[in-house]
């Protein structure tokens, strides 16, 4: 849905733009600025740790900006935001239980912020259906997030390419072979949905380019 090359803006202004953003979105909630600051610290430390290459904050700001296109299908816009930044802060490319640990991490900071259980339950929820990618088809909230999580699928062909190898490179410590099978099993999965996006923007805009970026990915990783 967008051309924008996020990883080309600098350091320092993507901290100043996510800073921006967190601030927003928590200050709702009547959070004292003190924690609000510490918090957007762990997080930045989170996803800047190594090992990352595609899960970085590049990408949590691509899935905010696809969240704020795909608002007017939302129906609790905060807690999908505040779920976008916790959705990838624990990430271990040889673990199986990330989502199940970044909604865990996430429930614990919110519980000691004061947040409501049913905004913590609906959080965690949201964190735990990125494992799957699916959805139900009332659950609007979880249908955007997925979608922003997955736009990077409709990039233009050079972005793709630059996204596949990130992953590869996060999976370094596979044997190419193992690796090929994997991401193939993974990619194929996405084709034999009846969609991939929810929403009907995403479906509209992005399906088509989804379905060619990952269909080339799979003829590539054939080739090797």
């Amino acid at each position: 849905m967008s051309n924008i090359r996020y990883k080309d803006i600098s350091q320092e202004k993507l901290l100043d733009i996510l800073l921006y953003r967190w601030q927003n979105t928590i200050q709702l909630f009547k959070v004292n600025p003190i924690d609000t600051n510490i918090i957007f610290n762990n997080i930045i430390a989170g996803y800047s740790s190594p090992g990352r290459y595609y899960h970085t904050l590049e990408h949590i700001l691509h899935v905010l900006i696809t969240i704020d296109k795909l608002q007017a299908y939302v129906q609790d816009i905060h807690s999908v935001q505040i779920a976008a930044w916790f959705h990838d802060i624990v990430y271990d490319t040889q673990a199986k239980d990330n989502e199940e640990k970044s909604a865990e991490y996430a429930s614990e900071l919110l519980y000691k912020l004061g947040f409501a259980a049913n905004n913590i339950a609906h959080i965690t929820d949201l964190i735990i259906n990125t494992k799957s990618h699916q959805a139900a088809a009332d659950d609007f909230d979880s249908q955007v997030l997925l979608d922003a999580d997955l736009a990077i699928l409709a990039a233009d062909p050079v972005q793709y390419q630059e996204y596949a190898q990130a992953i590869r490179q996060e999976y370094a410590w596979v044997p190419q072979d193992q690796y090929i099978a994997g991401r193939k099993q993974v990619l194929e999965k996405f084709l034999q949905r009846d969609r991939i996006y929810f929403t009907p923007l995403m479906f509209e805009v992005a399906e088509q380019s989804a379905r060619a970026n990952i269909t080339a990915e799979i003829q590539t990783l054939s080739q090797q």
